[in-house]
């Protein structure tokens, strides 16, 4: 009986290997198990032991050599005829996974970067994968890769920690720190071990996840259910999980689809680098339900009185409002000071009719992508770079552009060639802004040297600077147009006089503004979609062209060195100079740039090193005060390396 029934099983696996072998060809890919002998040669002196384990079948993808590899589609489904000794041989094992013995011997395989590769029991594969067995008892030899920088590898040796702990093979991330994110959503400290229960939990969640991602039924690329997961937990506590209905399941995964296909692309995040010039649409003219006014929503995570940063904010919703005047109807929402009541303020300025909302710090960009996904309807903006989501829009500004100025002023003035600079946080584009600023100083002075301290790190900098004879300092960009914070001595370059007097030069200006005012014309105009990209994440980062990144010249700045200022600030905003367009040399002593081409954006927004003429580094997460912590793990330029926090519990 059970012959018959497993003959009949082996006709309906054929069939399903051979459509699927012809939608393999068909689709240029190859239809067949991958070999391992043709990705690694050493196999014979580099495996390592590690015992009779139970394995995903899912991660079961090729064979250890190419003898076999043409009886069976890529997914171990048969593909030789009834009459073959294989199918035979099949047919026998199908039989006794279906009788009472059921199929006991293991098989032996191969684990390279996560994956198997089968050396004996082909075909007990094939009949368990036709089956459905989510998982194969195997004797399995570990092959491990050369070290290196390449990220999957960088991944595969983070894996091999998680695994010692979790002695899971469930998941395999090709991302650096993607097993740390995870571990932060599970709750899990790294190295942590895991009890037989967290694992079973975790397995039956991610398995009920895997099927309503499949379910989706959408092209998201090489996106592994893996990584659609850590997205999927920026939205949704892992618990969730357990809660939802397979149909709320596929519907919360379905409404992120757009922000798959995004985390699907190689390069996620399209930078905008300067206001789209566009007028408003004839049919948004004769459109008759076209509002007479929108509403607008500021979010912040503090208060103007509290935070200068929130009052540069608050002076661009004055502008918009003094441009726009009846056009808006604007409403700001203060202490957003911890995610529920991020989440609880945005609920309510879309509850309150907000078609466009403004946060504007990056901690609150998780608040915003969970409000995005829920109201899709509404726009979502998130002031800081490099956000990855569709669903919402980030924007900042290039102020390492002003920053070359301030240093080009900086190196006149200075009456040796040291200089001081006050840096924030280790966040994209500071780097740039250091660097622009020591080239800018060069340009003036080319003995000058940066001594780089950072205002996220203990110490009084600025005293320490003059204790040692430095009388030139950078400190922060002021936030408003407001003068007297040039006064203050704690934003901006200054120097300390002949008398001893702290004397104000230049700073970097936010004009807030300009940028408000454009983004909600956009909408206003009909213009909006002028900027969306498919499947990717768009951010504004403006430069000086736009008027969001200004000036601020001292009274009592020299004319000469004045005038170079504005020399200078009309070059930038016409394009015409550009900081990095020369020979540049790294702390380090490698060559950024030989002088032949200027930097490509995406290297400006995520440097990481310093010019040979700053003295100083760049600091690490532990050296970090915990009041800029929750920015760095944000925004910060090495964020692979940074702790996750805990959330949840597995």
């Amino acid at each position: 009986m059970n012959l018959q029934i497993a003959r009949e099983e082996y006709i309906q696996a054929l069939k399903q290997g051979q459509k699927a072998q012809k939608a393999a060809i068909a689709a240029g890919r190859n239809p067949y198990p991958a070999v391992l002998d043709e990705i690694v040669t050493d196999r014979a002196t580099n495996a390592r032991e590690l015992g009779t384990l139970e394995i995903p079948a899912s991660r079961i993808i090729g064979t250890v050599s190419a003898g076999r590899t043409g009886a069976f589609t890529a997914e171990f489904q048969p593909l030789l005829g009834l009459d073959s000794e294989f199918s035979m041989k099949w047919i026998a094992l199908c039989a006794d996974h279906l009788g009472e013995s059921g199929i006991r011997d293991p098989i032996l395989c191969y684990e390279y970067l996560g994956n198997f590769y089968v050396q004996e029991g082909n075909k007990r594969v094939s009949v368990l994968r036709h089956f459905g067995a989510p998982r194969i008892t195997a004797v399995v030899r570990r092959i491990l890769p050369p070290v290196s920088n390449e990220p999957r590898i960088q991944a595969y040796y983070e894996f091999l920690d998680f695994y010692e702990s979790a002695n899971l093979y469930s998941v395999q991330y090709r991302r650096p720190g993607d097993y740390a994110a995870l571990l932060a959503h599970l709750g899990k400290e790294p190295g942590e071990p895991w009890d037989e229960r967290e694992r079973r939990t975790f397995n039956a969640y991610f398995q009920y996840f895997r099927e309503a991602f499949q379910a989706t039924r959408q092209d998201f690329g090489e996106l592994l259910p893996e990584e659609a997961l850590l997205l999927w937990l920026q939205v949704y506590p892992f618990g969730d999980l357990g809660q939802m209905t397979s149909a709320q399941l596929k519907k919360s995964v379905a409404g992120l689809k757009k922000e798959l296909k995004t985390q699907s692309r190689p390069e996620p995040v399209e930078l905008k680098l300067e206001p789209t010039a566009a007028k408003e649409s004839i049919l948004n003219m004769l459109n008759p339900a076209k509002p007479d006014y929108i509403r607008v929503a500021f979010v912040h995570a503090l208060s103007p009185e509290l935070s200068d940063w929130i009052a540069g904010h608050d002076k661009g919703r004055q502008y918009l409002e003094e441009v726009l005047g009846d056009q808006v109807r604007v409403r700001s929402y203060f202490h957003a000071d911890s995610p529920a009541q991020a989440e609880a303020l945005l609920e309510r300025a879309v509850a309150e009719g907000a078609a466009i909302v403004f946060t504007t710090t990056p901690q609150l960009c998780r608040a915003t992508l969970r409000m995005a996904v829920k109201y899709p309807k509404v726009k979502f903006l998130n002031c800081s770079v490099n956000v990855p989501y569709s669903s919402i829009r980030g924007y900042y500004g290039r102020i390492y552009e002003s920053k070359f100025i301030t240093g080009a002023i900086a190196g006149a003035m200075a009456e040796g060639d040291r200089i001081g600079y006050i840096g924030t946080s280790p966040i994209w584009g500071v780097p740039a802004s250091i660097n622009a600023f020591a080239l800018g100083a060069q340009l003036t002075n080319p003995r000058a040297r940066v001594c780089l301290k950072w205002s996220c790190l203990p110490g009084a900098h600025q005293d320490d600077f003059f204790r040692e004879g430095i009388r030139v300092v950078s400190n922060r960009e002021i936030p408003t147009v407001d003068s007297h914070h040039l006064d203050g001595y704690s934003y901006g370059t200054y120097l300390l006089n002949g008398d001893n007097l702290l004397q104000p030069l230049v700073s970097s200006v936010w004009v807030w503004g300009k940028f408000y005012v454009a983004a909600v014309k956009a909408l206003l105009s009909g213009n909006w979609d002028k900027d969306k990209r498919p499947d990717k994440a768009v951010n504004y980062w403006w430069g000086m062209e736009s008027g969001l990144i200004d000036l601020k010249l001292s009274p009592t700045l020299p004319e000469g060195v004045r005038v170079l200022a504005e020399t200078l600030r009309t070059s930038m905003i016409h394009d015409t100079i550009h900081p990095f367009c020369r020979r540049i040399v790294a702390q380090d002593g490698t060559v950024k740039n030989d002088g032949s081409r200027n930097l490509l954006v995406d290297e400006l927004l995520r440097m990481d090193w310093l010019c040979e003429n700053v003295e100083g580094h760049i600091p690490e997460f532990s050296e970090i005060l915990p009041y800029a912590q929750g920015l760095v793990r944000q925004q910060g330029i090495y964020q692979q390396r940074i702790p996750k926090e805990k959330e949840g519990k597995l």
